[in-house]
């Protein structure tokens, strides 16, 4: 059984962090709330959701695995706003997930669950580096990066952190001292290139983050985690380097 309630606002940042690089996820749906753990098709992204119960305006559920069509359902909250409250209801037996607000009802089919790639194992990285910045200023970065490349590199050198691209013939860069951020630590000196093809549409659910933790190492894997849902989320992302070949 799953019957649920959820602001409008909430249920679309959560689906927005999921669809920056997802067209299709599996859920696990247990009494706590709600959790799913994907990579993209290209391996270079994962993600890790967890939205708690207390996200939802109500929450009744004993355990399920559902499987949705996350563009089809984002087109089907199209016409919902900031308010609205959405109410969610699994058919079981039909396979169908019911969504419902301002006297629209959709009935949406499920897909199957065991036709969705096998949720990936969370690797055990332990980067050098910990940078907490204000969400804004990563978006910022990433918004002046895209004018010029196609990638950005992230690092720290001495107290300050910094994004940078470059380009044939141009360049930007933002620094941030550790006066301008909320936390800097670091056992040395990192520097990793990331595509700006995922960075651009996560930055934009980052960028309404007040604490965004990043972690960071020499040409490694970088952790990008941070709340939604008002505190009662979590999102975290891994998002592989871009080596470029010498």
């Amino acid at each position: 059984m799953f019957k649920a309630s959820i602001k409008a606002e909430i249920m679309n940042e959560a689906l927005n962090a999921l669809i920056a690089f997802l067209d299709e996820a599996k859920f696990d749906l247990n009494t706590d709330g709600i959790t799913t753990k994907a990579i993209d098709p290209s391996n270079v992204a994962m993600v890790d959701l967890k939205l708690s119960k207390a996200a939802f305006e109500s929450f009744t559920c004993d355990s399920a695995v559902i499987a949705i069509d996350l563009i089809k359902l984002s087109d089907v909250l199209g016409m919902a706003r900031e308010g609205d409250l959405i109410e969610l209801e699994l058919d079981e037996i039909g396979h169908r997930l019911r969504v419902s607000y301002n006297g629209i009802t959709y009935t949406l089919s499920l897909l199957d669950p065991s036709a969705i790639r096998k949720e990936p194992k969370i690797p055990p990285l332990s980067p050098p580096c910990k940078v907490i910045v204000d969400g804004a200023q990563v978006r910022r970065a990433v918004k002046a990066a895209e004018k010029i490349s196609d990638c950005i590199t992230l690092g720290t050198k001495g107290e300050t952190f910094y994004l940078e691209a470059a380009g044939d013939l141009d360049q930007v860069k933002l620094e941030l001292t550790k006066d301008k951020l909320i936390e800097l630590t670091t056992t040395q000196e990192v520097k990793s290139t990331f595509s700006l093809d995922y960075l651009d549409d996560i930055s934009k659910e980052v960028a309404k983050a007040s604490e965004v933790i990043i972690e960071l190492g020499k040409d490694y894997p970088m952790k990008m985690k941070f709340k939604i849902a008002n505190g009662n989320g979590d999102i975290e992302y891994i998002i592989a380097p871009r080596i470029e070949a010498e």
